[in-house]
């Protein structure tokens, strides 16, 4: 093992020692011997086979085959969750096919932020993580169920999707995805496109059909962002099936590898052949396996917050010092849009998911010795599916990349680190990935330019007063004053901005993602503004430093000015109703902090 990767590993063994044992423990406790439906009362079970055939019925009352719940974030105006539609089907005819049953155990909700961008209701983005997790939990709590599948892709899905599956971590799960669309215009070509309608240089329906060429069919959006690092974190950890996270939704492959799937848990139930728990496939090894293969490849920057959440889930404890110290020793192997031209289904031809893992095995980069959904080992992760004469069978996957723009070897990588920082100073911490960023970009100090809704750097840009070297900095938009929302209408004027020549960098306690681009953006600056952070008495003019080189992220004004000011209070009346945001006030306050991983602490255990 590499000396840095088995360092942190270490580390994060020891912190998490008494929480990780309660978890097991707790793990142990609620094990059952045997089928689980077992314990119900007659009432209880008839209940929950009412609805089912006869044949169904007759397997459930036996006592003798595995029930596999499906918790399915279907919906279709996501078009990475529209191919669910027929799954849940298509789930259960696995199932019998194997002498088991299946039932839709509970839907729960998908939104996206694509739709949601700018909006109100991007205020409800982080939160739904939450009442995805609680869904997932009230779906399981029925006791009806020895193994569960879980249909998730998108931003907030899988984190909350997960999250509720560790509160349940006796139970075999394994995750399906659905692919990603097929490629449509070129990344490069929607990015000129947007900077372009923010200079007022093209109309809004040359934007809208840029836009719609980009977004244009069921499945995964194509870039880089936090979807399509969730699916790729997923099979890294040992969570769903090898090879089967970026198959297009069409393609045969995909309908197979979703029957594999369905047959698989079964056989990792308590009735089957491999007994495989994801409370023991989540673990401290597989943890730091998903966040060396987020460096990687310059994943999506939301991961430093759902992965510790995650991870805290299992009883595991993960902080930002492991992010950094990894990413310092972790090559950048993959140039993914925003991190290049490239979108994901060049990734996976170039060799993807198989070559990824085997490049960074072979380099002591990720711990071999785990298990997975496929059976112990993570080496299984270096072979790729394939249809031959209609049987699904795995191949050794390339040795060489198919595509070295696209996915280089360790022995060459695009970077010697994987781009992402740990910032510190007297503003606080914040995260910064660099992986899209310039060298001559990486450092900025410039006068600050101060506002608290992103809505209102359209009218400075459109005014001029943006054309100077600046920081431009949003404050309260933390997770406990907002709900934490994602900044991207901020990119396409940042980035013309830049374009011209000045040196510019945004400064937040809310987000960016996936989508974090050419720009330096300090993002998920703790403490927010709402928690007295330093954000809060920063002023137009303030000379601010964003230091992606060293590490560093502080406001350049003497500790006697900053004394003598007050803390201006976060206006909290234009985000806390409306849109739904009302509903959501308990959750909001109780939000951690992002580097504890934005967690509500209502409803989970803060021992974990």
């Amino acid at each position: 093992m590499h000396s840095v990767v088995q360092s942190v590993t270490d580390r994060i063994i020891a912190r998490s020692q008494a929480t990780r044992a309660k978890y097991l423990a707790a793990l142990g406790e609620a094990k059952a011997n045997g089928v689980h439906r077992s314990s119900l009362s007659c009432g209880n079970l008839a209940h929950g086979f009412a609805a089912c055939s006869p044949a169904d019925k007759n397997a459930i009352k036996a006592f003798n085959k595995a029930n596999i719940g499906i918790v399915t974030a279907f919906n279709d105006m996501l078009s990475a969750h529209q191919p669910y539609e027929h799954y849940p089907q298509l789930l259960k005819d696995a199932c019998h096919e194997v002498g088991s049953v299946a039932q839709v155990a509970a839907g729960v909700p998908a939104m996206c932020d694509g739709v949601t961008q700018g909006q109100p209701g991007m205020e409800l983005s982080l939160l739904s993580r939450e009442v995805i997790a609680m869904s997932t939990a009230v779906g399981l709590s029925h006791n009806m169920f020895d193994g569960a599948l879980l249909l998730g892709i998108c931003d907030k899905i899988v984190p909350g999707l997960l999250i509720g599956a560790l509160s349940f971590g006796h139970l075999p799960m394994l995750f399906v995805p659905a692919g990603p669309m097929k490629s449509g215009i070129p990344n490069k070509e929607k990015a000129r496109v947007r900077q372009k309608f923010a200079q007022g240089q093209v109309d809004r329906a040359a934007l809208l059909e840029a836009e719609s060429k980009s977004y244009h069919s069921a499945g995964t959006c194509t870039f880089y962002g936090t979807a399509n690092s969730n699916q790729l974190m997923l099979e890294v950890m040992g969570l769903q099936l090898p090879g089967s996270s970026f198959v297009n939704p069409d393609d045969p492959l995909r309908e197979a590898l979703n029957k594999m799937a369905a047959k698989q848990v079964c056989r990792l139930t308590e009735m089957g052949t491999q007994y495989t728990p994801i409370g023991e496939v989540v673990n401290e090894k597989s943890v730091v396996n998903g966040i060396v293969a987020l460096l990687a490849t310059g994943g999506s920057t939301n991961l430093t917050m759902h992965i510790v959440a995650a991870a805290r889930a299992a009883g595991i404890i993960v902080n930002w010092d492991d992010f950094s110290e990894l990413s310092d020793a972790v090559p950048l192997l993959a140039r993914v849009y925003p991190n290049g031209h490239a979108d994901i289904n060049h990734f996976h031809a170039a060799g993807g998911m198989a070559f990824l893992i085997k490049e960074l095995l072979d380099a002591g980069l990720l711990h071999e010795d785990v298990l997975t959904v496929a059976g112990p080992g993570l080496r299984r992760y270096t072979q790729e599916p394939r249809l031959i004469d209609n049987e699904l069978v795995w191949v050794e996957g390339p040795n060489e990349s198919l595509d070295k723009e696209v996915l280089t070897a360790v022995a060459s990588p695009f970077q010697a680190n994987g781009g992402l920082k740990l910032l510190k100073g007297n503003l606080g911490r914040a995260v910064i990935k660099v992986s899209a960023v310039a060298e001559s970009h990486r450092f900025v100090e410039a006068p600050a330019v101060v506002i608290d809704d992103q809505n209102k750097l359209e009218g400075l840009f459109k005014a001029g007063e943006l054309d100077r070297d600046c920081v431009v900095v949003v404050k309260g938009q933390g997770p406990k004053a907002n709900g934490m929302p994602e900044l991207h209408k901020l990119t396409p004027i940042l980035g013309s901005l830049q374009d011209k020549g000045f040196k510019v960098a945004l400064l937040t306690d809310g987000r960016m993602s996936g989508a974090s681009g050419k720009v330096p953006a300090a993002i998920h600056l703790t403490p927010e503004a709402l928690d007295g952070g330093l954000i809060a008495k920063v002023e137009n003019g303030d000379l601010i430093r964003v230091d992606a080189n060293t590490g560093e992220v502080s406001l350049l004004v003497d500790e006697a000015v900053l004394a003598s000011r007050e803390v201006e209070k976060v206006d909290l009346r234009s985000t806390s109703f409306g849109m739904g945001r009302e509903l959501f006030a308990a959750l909001r306050s109780n939000l951690s902090s992002p580097e504890t991983g934005a967690r509500c602490t209502t409803t989970i255990d803060e021992n974990y």
